[in-house]
């Protein structure tokens, strides 16, 4: 599985991850990205240093002028700049000699962040308007992502956790908090975190972008890297301010998302709880097990648990209700480490290859097993 991974210790700027990008991609998907006619902008990458790394720092220009790294939307320029809403945006990018996928891409970022900047605001996404050097930036730095990802082409993008960095931004209304409440809006339910660096280290963009084509966030993955890139940040600190990405095979196996939903119960018979059992798995459990308990008043009882995917999860806690008698249910999401599996069939028998985090082992489906074991007398073990 071809698997891209985005490091943001530094947290992440649409022009940082573009550099880091770029690094990866195909000399002609550069190219290409360069020569995109965005009305008055211009990309210029260039090769420099974040304590003693070298990687790609890409300078955009709007009207002649650099747009800063690590701003809001919400820009502090001069108000005679044009402003514009989601409708024009919208039009400049479906303009754009770029493939429908990319223009997805793009429009999907780019609506997260018109989102965002509607609800911090208090008004309606056809309302929201971006001072037009901002936003003819961030057009930039969203189409470059949306085409560089396109043609790398990943099979899966994991994500770091995120350091938004701390402290105050200023923009046009004042100055706000860091992460920007846009920022803080797009990164809700993602993993983010402050290493106490006083500076916006994650921007709206880089959020919409990390939110937009991530599959997962988590450490990185075992895999065997064939490419790594680093983009560089304007701003210089202590730590080398850089986003890198490592593309590569993830290794066999893999990590899945997984809900647990479990139960205390004290007033079912273990029949009722090995019918509940049943219904569960019918219903698409992963996996059902029971664990003794001791309850309120030392009344003896049990915690009956479930794995399922965490896109099944209210479903089943319908199942659950429905045939145990609980009347509340816990819930806790984890990742989980997999095997890769394929079944076999030899001499009838069902074989299950298990591969992956440098295992490599099978075992016999026990039903195919007991049902030989029957039809010729011979005991379970003499069969396997």
């Amino acid at each position: 599985m071809k698997t891209l991974y985005i490091e943001c210790n530094m947290g992440c700027a649409g022009d940082m991850l573009m550099g880091a990008l770029m690094e990866i991609a195909p000399g002609e998907a550069v190219q290409k990205l360069l020569s995109l006619q965005v009305p008055e902008a211009h990309i210029h990458p260039e090769k420099e240093q974040k304590c003693g790394i070298t990687g790609t720092r890409v300078h955009v220009h709007i009207h002649g002028a650099e747009e800063s790294e690590g701003h809001t939307h919400d820009h502090d320029h001069e108000h005679h700049h044009h402003h514009h809403g989601m409708h024009e945006i919208e039009h400049m990018i479906r303009d754009l000699p770029v493939s429908d996928k990319v223009k997805e891409d793009a429009l999907g970022v780019y609506g997260r962040i018109a989102e965002a900047e509607s609800k911090v605001h208090g008004e309606p996404v056809s309302e929201v308007h971006f001072h037009e050097v901002g936003a003819l930036d961030a057009v930039i730095d969203v189409v470059g992502n949306s085409l560089l990802m396109d043609v790398i082409g990943p099979d899966r993008v994991v994500v770091s956790p995120v350091n938004t960095g701390s402290g105050s931004v200023k923009c046009a209304h004042g100055i706000l908090p860091v992460p920007a409440p846009a920022t803080a809006e797009i990164l809700k339910g993602l993993p983010s975190y402050s290493d106490g660096t006083q500076s916006e280290l994650c921007t709206p963009t880089g959020a919409a972008l990390l939110a937009h084509f991530a599959d997962a966030f988590g450490p990185r993955p075992l895999m065997k890297i064939e490419k790594t890139g680093v983009g560089l940040g304007m701003k210089d600190f202590p730590k080398a301010n850089v986003v890198r990405v490592f593309l590569g095979e993830e290794a066999d196996g893999g990590r899945d998302r997984v809900s647990e939903l479990s139960a205390n119960i004290d007033d079912m018979t273990g029949e009722e709880l090995g019918f509940a059992m049943e219904q569960l798995l019918e219903a698409g459990a992963l996996d059902v097990w029971y664990t003794p308990i001791l309850m309120k008043k030392s009344r003896p009882g049990v915690k009956l648990s479930l794995l399922c995917p965490v896109e099944e999860a209210d479903r089943m806690a319908e199942v659950f209700f429905r045939y145990t008698k609980t009347a509340g249910i816990r819930r806790q999401d984890l990742d989980r480490y997999v095997l890769d599996r394929q079944i076999e069939e030899e001499d009838g028998i069902r074989i299950k290859k298990y591969s992956g985090y440098g295992v490599d082992r099978s075992k016999a489906e026990y039903e195919d097993l007991a049902r030989r074991a029957r039809e010729t007398g011979a005991p379970l073990w003499k069969v396997k």
